[in-house]
């Protein structure tokens, strides 16, 4: 599943995935990557300078990460242009949540905040079941 959002000309989507050969369950290591892609549907020119996530673990662990760019690039978006690129968490249980956002300057020094939209991290076989209650907190 997409998830995306478009905030002042930038549109970011996230498409979250489990990735078995990195997980070990039996040792409570679920990873997840997930793919995302932002495309400057603006007229003006955009660089991506930090990011900011929110990684929620149904285990009750939370955690914060902040940084420049992502994978360490600080992309320049054209109008119609977009980046896209991959990363991945590790949680101690099967279900998660991720939200967050970008900052960016367009070339007049104004900065502005691109939230990313809270995106589940499941495994697969927790498709379907009911939603832990504090992974709606």
């Amino acid at each position: 599943m997409d998830y995306e959002q478009t905030t002042e000309g930038i549109r970011v989507s996230v498409r979250p995935s489990f990735s078995f050969p990195h997980s070990k369950p039996e040792e409570g290591r679920f990873v997840f990557t997930y793919l995302v892609e932002m495309e400057n549907q603006s007229e003006e020119v955009a660089q991506l300078l930090f990011r900011h996530w929110h990684i929620h673990d149904s285990q009750g662990e939370d955690s914060e990460v902040d940084g420049e760019g992502v994978v360490g690039e600080q992309p320049t978006l054209a109008p119609g242009k977009s980046h896209v690129y991959e990363s991945f968490c590790v949680l101690r249980s099967p279900v998660g949540f991720m939200e967050g956002h970008f900052t960016f300057v367009r070339p007049t020094g104004e900065e502005f905040r691109v939230p990313v939209p809270r995106f589940e991290l499941r495994a697969p076989w927790m498709v379907g079941k009911a939603p832990e209650a504090d992974l709606m907190n």
